[in-house]
């Protein structure tokens, strides 16, 4: 090796270093450069890759704004600039209309890393959707002074919320609404017109049933623990209030609470056994 050497540097020594020129040779200087092509490539989408789902995964669970891009068999895509986001067609309030170009809000509840690319899945019907566009509404609810105990939620027709404060100087169901209604009216016209009742929370089940049914006013209510039924009566006047369109109200109030709700009037009895079915009875 040390001759080889010296046939380039004749003073060379061992351990000395010597600098010589690569003889050239087409077909491995190619095949070298694009396989380092190729490794450079695949390094830089991999590494584009994880940098965009550790961007989205800290997003997961929030809402996200973007840009209609597009929209293929009722499912938008959703432009969000590095990835693209689905708002599928089960996943849209009721009536909804898109275009291209135009800015959309909805709740990122999914980041799928697949085979095929990165999906961020949307949604505006998620009750969650609602309880964030209250945390950006109302400061009380993102600093945790107001807190959104549970939701029912029919998506553009109407919703139930519950919230609690446990600072008794807040009153959290103004914190909700807002000054004449600002609050609630802001995220009513995002989510088209879709009603928003906003109760009081209480810890005491037959207070928060008797609270759910609201603006029905109750005479009386029997709570049921074994059956986990609650039996309400209201007057006449209110029947129609307490069981709301289709059995909306009732139904709201069921899902909201957890807890079976018949309601009784004085010549009517309106049951609805798990929120969804509502039969009238007529009293002998």
């Amino acid at each position: 090796m040390l001759e080889d050497a010296k046939k380039i540097k004749k003073d060379v020594e061992l351990n000395d270093e010597v600098i010589f020129p690569l003889e050239s040779k087409e077909d491995y200087g190619r095949i070298a450069a694009q396989t380092a092509k190729q490794v450079i490539i695949q390094r830089i989408r991999e590494a584009e890759r994880t940098s965009i789902i550790n961007e989205y995964e800290t997003k997961e669970k929030e809402i996200v704004v973007g840009i209609v891009q597009k929209i293929e068999r009722g499912n938008v895509y959703v432009d969000f600039n590095r990835a693209t986001g689905i708002l599928p067609a089960e996943e849209q309030i009721p009536g909804e209309f898109f275009q291209r170009g135009q800015r959309v809000r909805a709740y990122l509840y999914s980041v799928e890393d697949t085979q095929r690319g990165i999906n961020l899945r949307l949604s505006r019907t998620h009750p969650k959707f609602i309880e964030k566009l209250f945390a950006i509404e109302a400061p009380e609810v993102e600093n945790g002074t107001v807190e959104i105990k549970s939701i029912a939620r029919e998506a553009g027709a109407r919703s139930k919320i519950a919230v609690h404060s446990n600072d008794e100087h807040i009153d959290p169901v103004g914190s909700c609404v807002g000054q004449k209604g600002t609050r609630v009216n802001t995220i009513t016209q995002e989510l088209l017109g879709e009603k928003i009742d906003i109760i009081p929370w209480s810890e005491d089940p037959k207070q928060f049933v008797s609270n759910s049914l609201s603006p029905a006013k109750i005479i009386s209510i029997e709570m049921d623990e074994k059956e986990h039924k609650a039996t309400i009566e209201v007057a006449n006047d209110q029947l129609s209030l307490a069981i709301g369109k289709g059995g909306q109200n009732v139904r709201l109030a069921a899902k909201l609470t957890g807890w079976r709700i018949d309601i009784k009037g004085n010549t009517k009895e309106i049951t609805s056994t798990d929120g969804e079915k509502v039969e009238v009875k007529e009293e002998e």
